[in-house]
């Protein structure tokens, strides 16, 4: 669903510019009690049955947004409840960070197969036939399938010559790779938060929007109203995310019209990581460790901790190009706070990791950041644009693209060691990252660079994104081709990344 404009993707823009607006103006947390009336205006609900239903969502949507847990429903409370706590300049996720809103769920079928109108009742019955239960019967001139004899093993679907069969899978469930989303009681889905990485896919996947992830808008607002001097520290997959006007150029003059300081591109970090994850590949593969695995996609990095804990470590030890360039500003400028403005969901969780916290102040996602320029009006067509961004290298702007770390990697590993050949292998989303993971253990990949991506198509694939997959990749391509800095030994960096470490 991400990139097609829906009700639920409005939903989440104006709540996330409500949210930044009463920030902006002043930030009495107090009016976020009108905030549901404003999102949900009227007497008519919009898609559910209920309009009193709907700013019920949208409350707890707005304080999922300024970081606050859901409230129980079984007790009165009033939505500001906690927001005192919240409602400052520097606030830390409570976890857990991915919610599930549960009078927003639709309790969806899980894993099923139905047969629709299509059926035409035909005389050789193949469905029926190859049912090894015994599960499909005629019933009122149409095949119907006995729910409790099914053992959803799927050859009636297969067998059917008109297609009349189909597979119905819960859309969060069948998007997590971790297997963490079951059913409660009363069918609604419940996430197993000890097998969650925070990945974000069954949130981007639940055409019922009732999944959300925390955020900290109102906390950044807040930071730059006070006058703390915040800089932004910006993924390379931001390139075309807020529309055809936001160039760059464009983009700087816009992020200072929100208050940021300054404007500074990850790929300054990504460039430091590739240099110190060639060298570790060189001296310890495969010496030290039969492979090394990348370590700039928490969600992979979580996964592997979760599931493969004897693998952790043969993940590279260097610094997460997020990291490297916080750290960075930190040292530049002391006293300075970091905003990471990225596509990632997980970025949230790796921020308050107790050696992070201190280098990464606060995460939003392009979405959120949509929000805070539709609160301040941002018309990206007519303002004028300032400087570009010109201190990353094609290679760390590749970072946000599936493959991108591997051939960076690779490619300055081989540039560094000309004798040497680097052979790598890559997964996108957590079920083939699993798949790949099982294959380095039983030791089919030693001697391997392995890049793993929790969302298919990587960083530009993220929880947070605005653009089609496809369109991002393709335009991240083109900001890559837009320096004349190649190789991350190009960087003005290039010999910074150890002493951050």
């Amino acid at each position: 669903m991400r990139g097609i404009p829906s009700l639920i993707t409005d939903i989440r823009k104006k709540v996330f510019t409500e949210v930044a607006r009463m920030a902006y103006e002043g930030g009495d947390y107090q009016k976020a009690e009108d905030l549901p009336y404003i999102i949900v205006p009227g007497d008519q609900p919009l898609h559910r049955e209920s309009v009193f239903l709907e700013r019920a969502i949208a409350g707890e949507r707005v304080r999922l947004a300024m970081g606050l847990s859901i409230r129980p429903v079984q007790t009165r409370s009033l939505m500001t409840e906690g927001m005192d706590a919240a409602a400052v300049a520097e606030q830390y996720y409570e976890p857990p960070l991915i919610n599930i809103i549960p009078y927003a769920c639709h309790a969806c079928p899980t894993n099923q197969y139905r047969v629709t109108e299509s059926c035409q009742n035909c005389l050789a019955a193949s469905c029926q036939k190859v049912c090894p239960k015994g599960a499909v019967s005629f019933v009122n001139g149409k095949s119907m399938i006995d729910q409790d004899k099914c053992i959803k093993c799927g050859k009636c679907a297969k067998a059917c010559s008109y297609n009349a069969i189909i597979h119905l899978q819960r859309p969060c469930q069948a998007a997590c790779g971790m297997d963490a989303i079951g059913s409660d009681a009363n069918g609604k889905a419940v996430i197993d938060q000890d097998k969650c990485v925070s990945c974000g896919q069954c949130l981007v996947s639940c055409p019922f929007g009732a999944i959300v992830d925390k955020g900290q808008i109102y906390q950044v607002v807040r930071s730059i109203m006070e006058g703390e001097k915040v800089i932004a520290i910006v993924a390379p997959a931001f390139i075309g995310q807020f529309g055809k006007h936001s160039t760059p150029g464009k983009f700087i003059a816009a992020m200072k019209q929100l208050g940021f300081e300054r404007i500074v591109e990850v790929a300054v970090g990504a460039d430091m990581c590739t240099i110190e994850e060639a060298k570790d590949f060189i001296e310890k593969v495969p010496g030290e460790q039969p492979y090394m695995a990348t370590s700039c996609c928490p969600a992979w990095h979580s996964m592997i901790y979760k599931l493969f804990p004897g693998e952790a470590k043969n993940i590279s030890m260097t610094l997460t190009p997020m990291v490297f360039t916080a750290r960075l500003m930190k040292k530049k400028y002391p006293g300075c706070k970091v905003v990471f403005v990225g596509p990632c969901a997980a970025k949230k969780l790796e921020a308050i990791r107790e050696d992070i916290r201190s280098d990464v102040d606060f995460v939003l996602t392009f979405e959120e950041l949509q929000g805070m320029f539709e609160a301040k009006n941002i018309d990206f067509e007519t303002i004028e644009p300032m400087y570009d961004l010109n201190e990353g290298t094609a290679a760390g702007r590749g970072f946000a693209v599936a493959g991108g770390v591997a051939k960076a990697v690779a490619d300055l590993a081989s540039e560094m060691n000309a004798d040497m050949k680097i052979n790598t292998a890559r997964a996108e989303g957590l079920r083939e990252c699993r798949k790949l993971m099982t294959l380095a253990k039983a030791g089919k990949y030693n001697g391997y660079l392995l890049e793993g991506m929790a969302c298919p198509g990587g960083c530009v694939a993220g929880a947070g994104t605005l653009l089609p997959v496809d369109l991002a990749a393709n335009v991240v391509c083109r900001y890559q081709k837009e320096t004349d800095r190649v190789s991350p030994m190009d960087s003005a960096y290039r010999d910074t990344g150890k002493s951050l470490d």
